[in-house]
């Protein structure tokens, strides 16, 4: 038995996860071979993953999305490639409960982290995004990397996506050299452009405390942001704008894109590469994924779709466990899992569901031995 499962947002660790599946299929069928590869789709969960693989644990002193210090943590292998995942830095986690800043929050935490993995060796690098705080299209990321962004006035713009509105001058010239000897990769489930309807104002400023006029604001910064860079660097600016992951973590895809040279690929596709999945699948004859809940969005590039797809490659049985379930049995089978088995089915009360969501998942994965192993 493979488990290659996500985390439950909220209540357990993508490493949890395996452990509470384990415990209950064993209780079904002792002695059972059971292998695990937490997976993550290069949102907040990478490192965790990245560190459970066998990567080893660093730790940086940067900036937070408001300008607070932060610790961030971020993976390294022996053979130099990192794990960088943008949420440890920038991320929404490090936000006072229900206290936003739409329009200042900014990714110069991000940069100095990528820095951070520069310094400890690095010379290939994952760059995990999501789940950010910000929508500043990475202007702060490029800044703590040595790109200058000035204001009519000759100086630094404001933090945040609400700053850009003030750019004059965009130099990319200082950028860490490092950087153009580091291959990195865009890892993200994200597809959206940097700005327009489907861009990363519109469609993810709102979680972000984004006011309707919040948005309106930041996608025109953002646009005008692509126009200065255009003039900087030329028509790949203007290119990157529409390319898919541009708008991946309020647009710090277009920073990387543009300012770092970064190929965008699907997260759990990266993921499952740095993880080892393949090596583990090739000795499995059944897989279990999940996460906290199998919906609409896991079809679309999350870490369960991208495991199953990959298993029903190879002809290898899926199932799922997750929190919640949200997809009809025919969308399920669609994206290659036999059955699902949802905690909320075992405790409706969300909750008591997350709270006692260890126990309720061996009990789920009792459910799933019985009726596949027995």
């Amino acid at each position: 038995m493979l488990i290659a499962a996500d985390k439950f947002k909220g209540s357990l660790t993508a490493v949890e996860v395996a452990e509470h599946v384990t415990a209950g299929l064993r209780r079904v069928v002792p002695g059972l071979d059971v292998a695990a590869v937490p997976v993550a789709d290069g949102g907040d969960g990478t490192t965790a993953a990245a560190l459970a693989a066998g990567f080893t644990r660093h730790e940086a002193r940067v900036t937070g999305p408001t300008g607070e210090p932060v610790t961030a943590t971020f993976a390294l292998r022996e053979d130099g490639t990192a794990v960088v995942e943008m949420a440890e830095a920038s991320g929404l986690q490090h936000l006072p409960k229900d206290v936003f800043a739409p329009l200042t929050a900014t990714t110069y935490g991000t940069g100095e982290l990528l820095l951070a993995a520069l310094d400890a060796g690095a010379t290939s690098i994952v760059f995990g995004v999501g789940g950010s705080a910000t929508t500043d299209g990475g202007a702060g990321m490029l800044a703590a990397l040595g790109a200058r962004l000035l204001d009519a006035g000759g100086a630094p713009v404001g933090p945040g996506g609400g700053g850009l509105r003030e750019l004059a001058t965009a130099d990319l010239s200082g950028l860490d050299p490092r950087l153009a000897r580091t291959d990195i990769v865009l890892a993200s489930d994200v597809d959206n452009p940097l700005t327009g309807p489907k861009g990363a104002p519109a469609v993810y400023g709102p979680q972000k405390g984004a006011s309707e006029e919040d948005v309106a604001v930041l996608d025109a910064a953002l646009a005008h942001f692509a126009e200065v860079l255009e003039r900087a660097v030329g028509p790949k600016a203007a290119e990157h704008a529409l390319a898919p992951g541009a708008g991946a973590a309020g647009g710090i895809g277009y920073g990387a894109l543009v300012g770092l040279d970064a190929a965008f690929r699907p997260g759990i596709d990266v993921m499952l590469d740095v993880l080892g999945f393949a090596p583990a699948l090739a000795r499995a004859t059944f897989v279990i994924t999940g996460e906290g809940s199998l919906d609409a969005q896991t079809l679309h590039g999350k870490a369960p779709a991208g495991v199953a797809a990959a298993a029903r490659a190879a002809g290898i049985e899926v199932a799922a466990v997750c929190g919640r379930l949200q997809l009809p049995e025919e969308a399920l089978a669609a994206a290659g899992i036999r059955r699902a088995y949802a905690l909320t089915d075992l405790e409706p009360d969300p909750v008591r569901c997350m709270a006692e969501a260890g126990p309720l998942l061996e009990r789920a994965a009792e459910s799933l031995a019985r009726d596949f192993l027995v």
